[in-house]
């Protein structure tokens, strides 16, 4: 069939690869894609958020079967509008983007019927926030912007003039627009973070292998927060008793309050989960593959992607087993020198082959173009290079040994991901 993925970062070169797979799969379209997803699908230049345009070239096209990958176009209803020109659609309708779209959402539906998180409270006025941070007295402390902020609307402050110029930066000089109108003052927890994608059909859930991100710019965890330096799968920390633990009270939970709410969930709902001393609880959800999660549990998955996508679609998950490979894989993200802050674009990169891959890994593409019969840098995060290993030092030591194969000036990584889990294997 004819496949549409929506999106042009390095999670949907991960999910156009894996639908490359699939016997199912006779031609993919990404709309608007990137340089490297150009050698797997062809690239449609439409940006990610043209609903109407995106909806009329599927129907001109005769596309069979869309998915829409990043956050935006599915709060923004996507979904309901393919769905609306009868195209099957995988991810949330706009109704169930909310658990991403709204933090102030989540929390209260958290709350209302019991899923463990960090206790919040909610605010719309600068001042009012001020003053509950004032009065709680406790740091580090957690300032979140209520909407969408491209993965950048959460503020850690380790004291008050931190946290007080966090409300203001947010609420009143609107460094995040609109999402700033509201903002959620909550507690920090601590503990062992974990990543848990799971996909789901709005009554089944099968939680894909879990995963940790490293989301500061520099090694050691220091530097300033980012869309995500790197990835390892699985996760050490998630044992098989915690994921028993998470599905009885956190992901079936989850699921079932958002059907009690009339916002049915059908997709792949992130857990961003921190496993602390009374148990895991939930920092985040978000209504999408994660980004670069998925580069790291994809890989790792056996089923056909587009059987599951058709099975979600069809409210049958259950009637498909959804299995992974119990190998490891490592994700170590090459940036743009200056990101996450400012940074220069349409720099040439040397080293990967004429389709942008190198041998013994693969190279996920997020802000790349292809133009002069070479690829360049178009973004803060560049590629995401990915290898599967028997276990986490051989999966390391192979995607380190890719990254010293590439150059492009300015290239910035961390040297440092995976370290965690291997002290966490100790």
């Amino acid at each position: 069939m004819k496949v549409l993925v929506v999106g042009s970062g390095g999670r949907e070169h991960a999910i156009v690869r894996k639908l490359k797979e699939s016997p199912k799969v006779d031609k993919l379209y990404c709309a608007p894609g990137n340089g490297g997803i150009s050698k797997d699908a062809e690239c449609v230049p439409i940006g990610a958020m043209e609903i109407e345009n995106m909806v009329a070239f599927a129907k001109e096209n005769g596309i069979e079967f869309a998915v829409v990958a990043p956050d935006d176009p599915l709060v923004a209803g996507m979904v309901d509008a393919f769905e609306a020109a009868g195209i099957r659609t995988f991810g949330p309708d706009s109704k169930a983007a909310i658990l991403e779209g709204s933090k102030v959402f989540s929390k209260e539906l958290m709350k209302k019927y019991g899923i463990p998180t960090a206790g919040y409270e909610v605010f719309d006025k600068a001042e009012d926030a001020v003053a509950y941070i004032k009065e709680q007295n406790s740091y580090p402390t957690v300032v979140k912007a209520d909407g969408l902020a491209l993965g950048k609307g959460v503020l850690i402050c380790e004291d008050f003039e931190q946290a007080k110029d966090a409300v203001h930066s947010i609420m009143e000089d609107k460094i995040f627009g609109a999402s700033g109108n509201k903002l959620v003052v909550e507690e920090f927890l601590t503990g062992p973070e974990v990543s848990v994608l799971s996909f789901t059909d709005g009554h089944c859930v099968k939680p894909m292998v879990s995963s940790m991100d490293h989301k500061r710019a520099l090694d050691g965890d220091k530097g300033l927060n980012t869309g995500g330096m790197g990835t390892v799968a699985p996760n050490p920390y998630y044992t098989p008793a915690v994921a028993q633990e998470c599905m009885e009270k956190i992901f079936l939970p989850t699921i079932e309050a958002m059907k009690a709410e009339g916002r049915p969930f059908k997709g792949c709902l992130y857990f961003g989960l921190m496993l602390t001393p009374k148990g895991p609880k939930v920092i985040e959800y978000n209504c999408r593959f994660g980004d670069p999660e998925t580069q790291v549990v994809l890989p790792l998955l056996q089923t056909d992607l587009m059987e599951i996508f058709e099975a979600i679609y069809a409210e049958k998950l259950s009637e498909i087993d959804v299995t992974f490979s119990d190998e490891t894989c490592t994700c170590v993200v090459m940036a743009s020198g200056g990101y996450p802050q400012s940074y220069p674009k349409g720099i040439e990169m040397q080293g990967m082959d004429e389709n942008g891959q190198l041998d013994g890994a693969i190279i996920y593409h997020a802000g790349t173009k292809f133009e002069d019969g070479a690829f360049k840098t178009n973004g803060g995060r560049v590629l995401g290079v990915t290898c599967l290993g028997s276990d986490l030092p051989e999966a390391l030591a192979k995607s380190y040994a890719a990254v010293e194969k590439i150059n492009f000036e300015g290239a910035h990584y961390r040297r440092d991901i995976g370290q965690r889990a291997l002290r966490a294997k100790q």
